[in-house]
């Protein structure tokens, strides 16, 4: 079976009983030991442990029992030293070894004895500990810990499901998002900038008076919002709209909190664009010969397809839409705090299962790229959601005793390879490589907890207004370096 910890609970279980498992036929007994646990923190504890002299004595003795057997002294014959002479010799060396394994089996039964869930490996050192001549072995130290909380009802929960019957123009729409890539840019007879035209513009990022960055030859697509790497204008689509080449504009942007730059996190500085070229996408007529190009037979299966993935993307924000509701009625009165040092360090991660989400619900490249350009504006407040969200699934998992198999595993990479026309191995491999395969199980584990939530729900339908579209393009640029460009 394929343990369902997040990817920093699975660290910290290899770095605490990694190496004890592979001692596990020696099966040492139970330490005695006392243990003091104190709230130092948001989801952090001081964990202090102090393991009695006389387990540290007992196991000295049978180090010691073993090596006076087959130790090799000076002086004496192999095995014959005196017990006196072979502790001197070789205290240094035992002491370590046996501070080392009571550490392991001391951490161990800690685990297994007292209800804490670590979420990251335990700020100790090893080396700072040491075996006392006298007195028991102590050591402490802070942990980050699952928040703990009380579960309300969680069944028969009376939630909204938005629905929404797609338009002819909604469908043709999809159509010709299919043919641009084999579409023309050519120059515009009247070279206004309006949604959908492709411009290329030259820009100076200034934060106030100050030049902070500055961008040459961008082609992008107008469209309602515009994604940097590091920040988001908008209002882009307001503010360029009708621009003809050799207009400047400002654009506002929206600076992301994990900027290159500290200082300039979630600041909104001002681009001024210049317009240098507009082009629009002259789109293919739908023939034979084009069809033929993406596989199609006839123009109905065209139709078919882009109905197919306008429902698919109307599931997933169905989907979205009810867990937060769940979320929200669940998890409303959780108010515990997550470490900012934590979030830091999840908010790669979470972003990745969240791609992995996106890519087993069909969601294209393009929409998942916009969609985590947006998640990473506020990065550390999108990570605190996901992780709370986490926590509840994850528990709600453990109280229904719900599990994930490698056959799930193995189910959810051929699902996303077929979603992304891919092949199983070539994904699983990729996963492999980026370390994802714990986080992919975590995914599934939170989706069957959350199935079962939904499948219980008593649901209301609403009519949603206009089916969800990002309208966000993405740009390969960086609106704030992390070094200012030079005048």
């Amino acid at each position: 079976m394929t343990e369902t910890k997040t990817p920093a609970e699975h660290e910290t279980h290899e770095h605490v009983h990694g190496e004890h498992c592979n001692h596990e036929h020696d099966a040492p007994k139970k330490l005695s030991q006392e243990v003091e646990v104190k709230d130092v923190g948001p989801c952090k504890k001081h964990i202090k442990v102090s393991v009695s002299r006389d387990d540290i004595s007992a196991r000295m003795g049978e180090h010691f029992k073993t090596l006076v057997k087959d130790s090799s002294v000076a002086g004496f014959r192999p095995g014959k030293a005196p017990r006196k002479i072979v502790e001197r010799r070789f205290s240094k060396e035992i002491g370590e070894q046996v501070k080392n394994e009571i550490l392991l089996a001391s951490l161990e039964q800690l685990a297994e004895d007292h209800d804490i869930a670590p979420l990251s490996p335990p700020d100790l050192n090893p080396n700072s500990i040491a075996v006392p001549e006298n007195g028991p072995m102590v050591y402490e130290f802070d942990v980050e810990v699952r928040p703990q909380f009380d579960l309300p009802s969680y069944k028969g929960l009376k939630l909204i499901r938005y629905v929404h019957t797609f338009t002819k123009d909604e469908i043709e729409t999809q159509k010709k998002t299919f043919l641009e890539p084999i579409g023309k840019k050519e120059d515009k007879a009247d070279p206004k900038a309006s949604e959908g035209d492709f411009i290329t513009i030259d820009a100076v990022i200034n934060d106030g008076e100050n030049k902070i960055g500055e961008i040459k030859d961008l082609e992008i697509r107008v469209n309602k919002q515009l994604a940097f790497r590091d920040g988001v204008a908008e209002k882009f689509l307001e503010q360029i709209s009708g621009a003809k080449p050799g207009d400047s504009r400002k654009i506002d942007i929206k600076l992301s909190s994990v900027v290159a730059n500290e200082a300039m996190a979630g600041k909104v500085v001002v681009g001024n664009v210049t317009l240098k070229a507009v082009k629009e996408l002259k789109l293919p007529e739908v023939n034979e010969e084009t069809l033929g190009l993406f596989g199609f037979k006839n123009a109905d299966q065209l139709t078919e397809l882009s109905e197919s993935v306008l429902k698919r993307r109307l599931e997933y924000q169905q989907r979205q839409s009810a867990r937060s509701q769940v979320l929200e009625q669940i998890a409303g009165s959780a108010n515990w705090e997550l470490p900012q040092d934590l979030l830091r360090r999840q908010a790669k991660k979470t972003l990745a299962r969240r791609v992995m989400e996106m890519q087993s619900n069909g969601l294209s490249d393009n929409e998942i790229n916009a969609r985590v350009r947006l998640m990473q504006q506020d990065v550390l407040q999108s990570t605190a959601l996901a992780l709370k969200e986490h926590f509840v699934l994850q528990k709600i998992a453990e109280v229904e005793k719900l599990e994930v198999s490698d056959d799930d595993i193995e189910s959810e990479i051929e699902h996303i390879a077929r979603q992304n026309d891919e092949s199983p191995r070539r994904v699983r491999a990729r996963f492999e490589k980026e370390d994802l395969i714990e986080a992919l199980a975590v995914e599934v584990i939170e989706r069957k907890a959350l199935d079962l939530i939904l499948d219980s729900a008593e649901y209301s339908e609403k009519p949603l207004e206009g089916a969800e579209d990002l309208k966000t393009e993405t740009a390969e640029a960086e609106a704030a370096p992390s070094e200012a460009p030079k005048e």
